[in-house]
């Protein structure tokens, strides 16, 4: 464990009373921040992953355009 006397200006301020709200309300605010950023473009390239993955299926032959649409339309939903 740390002394009292090896703390760091810096250090004590994060840990006075007024400032450590801030500071954890921010680091909480980061962490959601990053967490929604990352779960956007997952479900960005799923989405994508899914489309190519119908539009192969149109190719070649195993399902109808319309059925394709129909199957974006209700993936949408």
């Amino acid at each position: 464990m740390i002394s009292p006397s090896h703390h760091t200006p810096l250090f004590e301020l994060l840990l006075d009373e007024d400032v450590l709200p801030l500071v954890v309300g921010l680091v909480l605010g980061s962490i959601g921040i990053v967490f929604g950023t990352m779960s956007s473009v997952l479900k960005h390239l799923f989405r994508e992953r899914s489309r190519r993955e119908i539009a192969a299926y149109i190719a070649e032959g195993s399902m109808t355009p319309e059925q394709g649409v129909e199957l974006m339309k209700a993936k949408r939903g």
